[in-house]
């Protein structure tokens, strides 16, 4: 526990949230839950006492803490001033929504204490515009956690261009305090703000590359996702990428892809399907159906048995490798050594440098003629992959 904090306000208690919430309170502090939907709350109550039970009988709990003593230091309200009036940090979960968040912050800004630190857990989107409207922007932070949070050793803290020092230092203090079950947290500070920072920004620029087979799949008679997540889980197993969407929310996944095409390219456009599907209501585990439909215990019922043979590792592995050196040239982070640190703690996979050392020059000239036969511009080699450039920043 970090001592300058005790008291946590969460806003939003949707996936995130309440995993938040979960290393939050194992790392012993008191959790004020908020959401404008209250059963959405009552859910995130469930899922906590449920996790608490379950790492209780592994003996996977802080030693000497029970589940009963966590959730002792859990409390909700329906009224936003109650949940934050003692808080010394807030964090917001709420939808990736700009409006929202710029709202939201504008009116905590007003109603929190002086020493207060509001943070925020968006996955794309600037610090420096969600404060925009605020009186404290010198307390606004990023922190942005990757799910499952009590597994995945990242977090990434974001600065805003006025966001104080102080702040970033308390920031970061609090989240290297939060347990990891994989072990000690890794903080990727992010001081220099690009859509999706870092590890986001690799995977929704291979997510290009999924969203072409999706389309290609409604082309092509006798092909379905379901066989394109069947090539993926036959090469990697867990659950194939589209799955992973629907237990993530489509709606989710559906805004980021937007916000993507309209910061950086088109090429990040949603495909049709999963437009279709948000349009819907079907967005996934949350609402029961989506790509696959749920069952009761939040599992997607898939028959994986035949596959597409459309998906190529290759091509999918060079998109990443290609993102991460835009990410050098960008000065988000100053070596490779580092991206490739961050995707294995954010993703448990490995980094895109581990194999693109020694393939880079193989998968620039893949992705020059895939970008063409695709017509996906943005998936072009960059400088500093076509010419390895990278190797100079270890």
């Amino acid at each position: 526990m970090y001592d300058k904090i005790k008291n946590v306000a969460i806003i939003g208690t949707g996936i995130m949230g309440r995993e938040i919430a979960q290393v939050v309170l194992m790392g012993g502090y008191n959790v004020h839950l908020y959401d404008v939907n209250e059963k959405m709350t009552e859910k995130a109550l469930l899922f906590l006492e449920k996790s608490f039970r379950s790492l209780e009988t592994k003996n996977r709990l802080p030693q000497g803490i029970s589940t009963n003593q966590l959730l002792e230091r859990i409390q909700k309200s329906s009224i936003i001033n109650n949940a934050v009036k003692n808080a010394d940090l807030v964090i917001e979960a709420i939808p990736e929504n700009m409006k929202l968040k710029q709202q939201l912050f504008e009116k905590l800004s007003n109603i929190v204490s002086e020493h207060t630190i509001l943070a925020s857990n968006t996955s794309n989107m600037p610090i420096t515009e969600i404060a925009l409207k605020s009186t404290k922007p010198e307390r606004i932070v990023g922190m942005h956690f990757f799910i499952p949070i009590i597994l995945l050793q990242a977090i990434e803290l974001i600065k805003g261009k006025k966001t104080s020092k102080d702040t970033f230092k308390v920031g970061d203090r609090f989240l290297k305090s939060l347990p990891c079950l994989r072990g000690k947290r890794k903080i990727i500070k992010i001081e220099k703000e690009r859509p999706g920072f870092v590890i986001n920004r690799i995977t929704a620029a291979s997510s290009i590359y999924l969203n072409w087979l999706l389309n290609e799949c409604e082309k092509k008679e006798g092909l379905s996702y379901e066989m394109v997540d069947a090539d993926i889980v036959a090469l990697q197993g867990g659950l194939g990428p589209y799955a992973k969407w629907d237990y993530l929310g489509l709606d989710v996944i559906y805004a980021s892809f937007n916000y993507f095409a309209e910061e950086l390219s088109k090429d990040f456009t949603p495909a049709k399907k999963l437009k279709q599907l948000v349009q819907q209501g079907d967005l996934g585990r949350k609402t029961g159906k989506g790509f696959y439909k749920w069952t009761a215990n939040e599992k997607p019922l898939m028959d994986l048995e035949e596959k597409a043979d459309l998906f190529d590792l290759e091509i999918f592995m060079a998109i990443q490798l290609n993102e991460a050196c835009r990410l050098l040239e960008e000065n988000v982070m100053d070596t490779y050594k580092e991206i490739d640190k961050a995707v294995v703690a954010g993703m448990n996979m490995p980094g895109p440098f581990s194999m693109g050392k020694r393939k880079f020059k193989e998968w620039s000239a893949l992705l020059e003629s895939f970008s063409k036969t695709s017509d996906l511009a943005y998936l072009k080699p960059c400088k500093t992959l076509k010419e390895g450039l990278f190797l100079e920043k270890k």
